[in-house]
């Protein structure tokens, strides 16, 4: 099966798509990990967010979003469905958000289990754990590189 990767702002996920991706997060941020948040936080709708998602089978398998915070970049919300899981496609998705942010530093907020899968894309923990519903996170960062030539 080919999976699609497709990177786009909130105004051109269709309605469809967008409504598969706030289901995946409900799936497994809320039910899954037991993490009552509010996901509808008004970002996705900002008009320098990118929005990475993972078809496959016009089925929405993966996603993740991509936020502009000024200086920096932010990532979040990266979520695999659990039928998918242990393919690599949390890598796909985020090789494809690197894309978007060569020159620029890029923050997130890693789950402590998954640091070293972020540190293979160059980012360092950059602070303390914090318990964040319940789950442990670290900030992490990767300083801006020069886009290549």
């Amino acid at each position: 099966m080919t999976v699609e990767v497709l990177t786009v702002v909130f105004d051109d996920l269709p309605a469809r798509t967008a409504y598969d991706v706030w289901r995946l997060r409900q799936q497994v941020f809320v039910i899954e990990q037991d993490c009552p948040y509010p996901d509808l936080d008004g970002r996705d709708l900002e008009a320098t967010t990118r929005h990475v998602v993972l078809l496959e089978d016009d089925s929405v398998i993966g996603t993740l979003r991509l936020l502009d915070d000024g200086d920096w970049a932010r990532i979040g919300r990266v979520v695999v469905a659990p039928s998918a899981r242990g393919r690599g496609l949390a890598a796909v998705m985020m090789d494809e958000a690197m894309t978007h942010c060569t020159d620029r530093e890029v923050r997130l907020d890693a789950q402590i289990a998954l640091t070293g899968f972020y540190a293979a894309y160059g980012f360092e923990v950059t602070g303390p754990a914090f318990d964040e519903d319940g789950i442990m996170h670290v900030p992490m960062a990767r300083v801006g590189r020069p886009a290549r030539p």
